[in-house]
C-alpha cells in the first residue's frame, strides 16, 4: 500500500467540492467522504451532478472550487496517481470494438503494468468471474450489451484497484445480465474493494450501504436506504379500483404523486399529511391501504420541482385522440439472418388500446420483432397485420399506422426542439396548418414548449425522451412502438413518461413496449416474455404468476426468472 494513504483516512474525501460548466452549476458545495470497503450509491434527476461527481473522484475534471482527496492523493496535484491506481467505468462502452475479449483484456493490463505470470493469473480469474471464458476470442462488436459491461469491469478489474467509480453500470443491458454484473460487484465488496456507484436504478440502489441524493449540483440527502426510506413512512397508499369507483382527478390536494398500475393505484402524500384524512380522500377510488415506501417514493419526495414541472400540469388525455383504434395479429412470425433465426414463429393477439410489454434478455429478439411489425424488416416466414394492414404489404399504409419510438429516441442532437417536430412532421406528410396543429398538439400533451431555442442534443434526458414520443406520434398512429423508451432516467422522469403512454393508450392507441427495467413492466397490461428469438410465455402478471406456480405477489423479476428457467 502507498505510505501517502493512511490506513485510517478514508478512499475518498470531498470538501466543498464545486464545478461549473459555463453558466450551469454541475455541482454546487458538495461534502461526503466514502469509508474503505463501502459501497456508496448516487442517484438523483438527469443533470444532477452524478457523473461530475464520479469525474471529479476519478481526477479526469479539476474542481472549481473545494479539494477531493481519493486514496489519500489530491485530484488536482496528484492526479496521475490516483488513475493509476483506481478502476472507472463511464457510462458508454469504453473498449475496442475490432478487438477481442482477451485483446481487450490485455491491452488495459498493459497500459496498468501488469505483466506475465500476474496478468494471466488475473485474466483466468476475471473471465471467470464474468462468465467470459467461452467467449475471449469473439470481437467486442459482437458481444450483447451485458457481456461488453463485464468485460469493460473486468479491465478496469486488471490492475486490482482498491477503488471502484461506476457510472450507471446496468444501464442498456437486460435484466440477467444485470444480475449477474451485480454477483460481480457483490463479490468485490467481499474482498474490501471501495465501491461508488451512479444509477438511476433504484433497486441498485437499495444494494448500497449508503446512498446519496443529489440535484441541480447539491447533496440533499446522504444515508442508508432504510433511513431514507423512513422519511417517507406514511406517505404511500395502494388503492385497489373497485367497480363503479371514481376516476383518479389530474391533482388531488396534499398528493405528490398517483403512479397507475394495471390492477391498482399507487398514492404518495405530502409529508406530513393526516393519514386518516388522507384515506378518506382515496376511498372514493376503492380499497385504500398503506404500504411501506421504497426508494423511489423517497427519490418522488425528494426530488424538487425543476424543468419537468410542467409534466405536473400534463393534461389527463391526449390533446388529439388516435385515427382510428388498431390492434396486432401475428401467426408463427419468423426472422432468419442467414443460419441464424432472430425471431423464431411468434404468435401474438394484441388488441387495440393495450399497452403490451416485451420482456427478454439482450439478443432475444424483441427489436426485431418490431421492426417487422414497423415494416422495417421482412419475415421469412410466417404473417402479420399491424391496424389490419399486412407488413408485407403497402409500405406507405403502413408507416401512416405506426409511430416508433427506437432505444436512441431518433432525434437529429443539432436541430432545435421545433425543428425536430416540423422534421418529422414533414416525414408524416403533414405540412402546413395540419403540420402546426399536429405539433401543438403532441407538445400540449408531451408537457413540451414546441417554442423551445435549445437544440435537441443540449436537452436533458428526459426532455429529449418526451421530445422523441412527441415526434413519434405527430401523426396520430394507431399503433405506438417504444423500444427501451425510458433507459437512464430517473424515477420521476419515468413515472410521468407512463402517464403519457396511459392516456395515449385510452384513445384506443396500442402501445407495445420493451425494457429493461422489470419494475416498469407492471404498468403494462400484458407481458411477452422472449428467449432465443421465441415467445415463451404471454398474458398478465396473474396469468404468469399462475403458470409459474408463484405466489399472487410476486413480483416481474421473480416471474420471468421463473419462466426463463422452466424453458432452459
Amino acid at each position: 500500500m502507498d505510505s501517502a494513504l493512511s490506513q485510517a483516512q478514508p478512499p475518498v474525501v470531498a470538501s466543498a467540492l464545486a464545478r461549473r460548466f459555463g453558466k450551469v452549476v454541475a455541482l454546487a458545495g458538495v461534502d461526503l467522504s466514502v469509508a474503505a470497503g463501502e459501497r456508496l450509491g448516487l442517484v438523483g434527476p438527469d443533470g444532477a451532478g452524478k457523473s461530475t461527481l464520479l469525474q471529479l473522484m476519478a481526477a479526469l475534471l479539476d474542481p472549481g472550487a473545494g479539494h477531493c482527496r481519493v486514496l489519500g492523493f489530491d485530484t488536482v496535484r496528484e492526479a496521475a496517481k490516483i488513475q493509476a491506481r483506481i478502476g472507472y467505468m463511464a457510462q458508454g462502452f469504453t473498449l475496442y470494438e475490432r478487438l477481442s475479449v482477451d485483446e481487450n483484456l490485455a491491452f488495459a493490463a498493459r497500459v496498468r503494468g501488469v505483466t506475465g505470470d500476474t496478468y494471466r493469473e488475473r485474466r483466468a480469474a476475471l473471465l471467470a468471474m464474468a462468465g467470459l471464458e467461452p467467449f475471449a476470442a469473439r470481437r467486442e462488436r459482437d458481444l450483447s450489451g451485458g457481456m461488453r459491461k463485464k468485460l469493460a469491469l473486468c479491465t478496469n478489474l486488471i490492475h486490482e484497484p482498491p477503488l471502484l467509480l461506476l457510472d450507471e453500470p446496468g444501464l442498456g443491458v437486460d435484466p440477467l445480465s444485470r444480475r449477474e454484473l451485480w454477483q460481480m460487484l457483490d463479490g468485490l465488496r467481499a474482498r474490501g474493494v471501495t465501491l461508488v456507484v451512479a444509477t438511476s436504478y433504484m433497486d441498485e440502489a437499495e444494494r448500497c450501504d449508503r446512498v446519496a441524493f443529489l440535484d441541480r449540483g447539491r447533496l440533499l440527502a446522504l444515508d442508508t436506504p432504510a433511513a431514507l426510506r423512513a422519511r417517507a413512512a406514511g406517505t404511500t397508499f395502494t388503492v385497489t379500483r373497485t367497480a363503479g369507483g371514481a376516476l383518479p382527478p389530474a391533482t388531488l390536494p396534499g398528493v405528490r404523486s398517483i403512479k397507475h398500475l394495471p390492477d391498482r393505484l399507487r398514492v404518495q402524500l405530502e409529508p406530513g399529511r393526516n393519514g386518516s384524512a388522507a384515506q378518506r380522500l382515496l376511498a372514493p377510488l376503492g380499497t385504500v391501504q398503506a404500504v411501506e415506501p421504497d426508494l423511489e417514493d423517497v427519490f418522488t419526495l425528494l426530488a424538487p420541482a425543476g424543468e419537468d414541472a410542467a409534466a405536473a400540469a400534463w393534461p389527463a388525455h391526449p390533446v388529439a385522440a388516435a385515427a382510428s383504434a388498431g390492434g396486432i395479429r401475428t401467426v408463427g412470425l419468423t426472422r432468419r439472418y442467414g443460419a441464424f433465426t432472430a425471431v423464431d414463429a411468434v404468435s401474438l393477439d394484441i388488441p387495440p388500446g393495450e399497452i403490451f410489454g416485451l420482456l427478454g434478455a439482450n439478443g432475444a429478439g424483441k427489436t426485431t420483432l418490431i421492426k417487422m411489425l414497423c415494416g422495417l424488416e421482412r419475415p421469412s416466414a410466417g404473417s402479420a397485420t399491424v391496424a389490419g394492414i399486412a407488413v408485407t404489404g403497402a409500405r406507405g399504409a403502413l408507416h401512416r399506422a405506426v409511430g416508433y419510438m427506437s432505444q436512441r429516441f431518433s432525434l437529429y442532437p443539432d436541430l432545435r426542439v421545433a425543428e425536430n417536430l416540423r422534421f418529422f412532421a414533414s416525414a408524416q406528410g403533414l405540412s402546413g396548418a395540419r403540420a402546426r396543429a399536429a405539433i401543438a398538439a403532441a407538445a400540449a400533451e408531451s408537457g413540451l414548449d414546441a417554442g423551445d431555442p435549445r437544440r435537441a442534443g443540449s436537452l436533458s434526458g428526459a426532455l429529449r425522451q418526451r421530445l422523441a414520443l412527441a415526434c413519434a406520434v405527430l401523426h396520430r398512429p394507431r399503433v405506438l412502438f417504444l423500444d427501451e423508451p425510458t433507459s437512464g432516467v430517473d424515477p420521476l422522469s419515468r413515472y410521468r413518461f407512463w402517464a403519457l403512454i396511459r392516456n395515449l393508450a385510452a384513445t384506443g392507441m396500442t402501445v407495445v413496449v420493451t425494457t429493461h427495467y422489470l419494475e416498469e413492466a407492471a404498468f403494462c397490461q400484458r407481458l411477452g416474455l422472449m428467449q432465443r428469438g421465441r415467445l415463451i410465455a404471454s398474458g398478465d402478471l396473474a396469468t404468469l404468476r399462475a403458470q409459474a406456480d408463484l405466489a399472487a405477489d410476486a413480483g416481474v423479476e421473480a416471474v420471468f426468472l421463473a419462466h426463463l428457467r422452466q424453458t432452459a
